[in-house]
């Protein structure tokens, strides 16, 4: 099962703070949260849940027809993971595929090369551009090892994956590796090739506010 933890979108992206206002973050997180649950749903190849306790993101759920494991705590995405994982192996689900809600570049070519490389027993990983976080993490069974995300989650990841004595894919994709966290990301977002809502809703903040010259985009 794909999971997506998503935290309450009322407060994100705080790294984004001395770039955007809050209204601004909560919009934009809003816009990645649909590309990337509209894209597993497009897919359609594995059933999806969203980790949450944030309503908009129930509601958007709903309507795109992906079950939501309740979050009521929004204890962050190491908690939430843990909690669904759970979850996942009480009903005997296989495997697990965390996704984050920040990678608005997601397409089914990423996701058909998860499938396609992903071990029947033993992990995936795909590491954020920088290297050093988790962007994609698949374990087969489905509570092979703990996932603890954050800025330098990929090699821990990795470490614990190995340490199973199966499989560990590390396979490098460029519709994952860019997650929306810091300043330098946005436009780096509106550059590349697209017209997620994300990307529309960063390139017209960006021209908006004169910091990205009227024209640019994706060729």
């Amino acid at each position: 099962m794909i999971l997506v933890p998503v935290k309450n979108l009322a407060q994100a992206k705080q790294r984004l703070g001395s770039a955007m206002p809050q209204s601004a973050r909560t919009q934009l997180a809003q816009a990645m949260t649909h590309d990337v649950l509209s894209a597993i749903t497009e897919w359609g190849k594995m059933p999806c849940a969203v980790v949450t306790g944030d309503g908009w993101v129930r509601d958007l759920a709903g309507r795109l027809g992906i079950e939501v494991m309740a979050d009521p705590h929004d204890a962050g995405e190491t908690g939430a993971i843990e909690m669904a994982t759970r979850n996942c192996v009480a009903r005997g689900c296989e495997f697990t595929l965390v996704l984050p809600a920040d990678i608005p570049l997601l397409g089914m070519a990423d996701l058909d090369a998860i499938a396609g490389h992903r071990p029947a027993r033993g992990s995936l990983l795909v590491p954020a551009a920088d290297g050093r976080g988790t962007n994609a993490a698949l374990r087969s069974p489905a509570d092979l090892f703990p996932l603890r995300f954050g800025n330098d989650s990929f090699l821990p990841h990795m470490a614990a994956a190995r340490g199973t004595d199966l499989p560990c894919v590390v396979i490098d994709l460029p519709g994952i590796a860019l997650d929306v966290d810091r300043p330098e990301d946005l436009p780096q977002l509106a550059l590349e090739p697209g017209e997620t809502l994300a990307q529309q809703f960063v390139r017209e903040f960006l021209r908006r506010e004169e910091l990205l010259p009227t024209g640019s985009g994706p060729a």
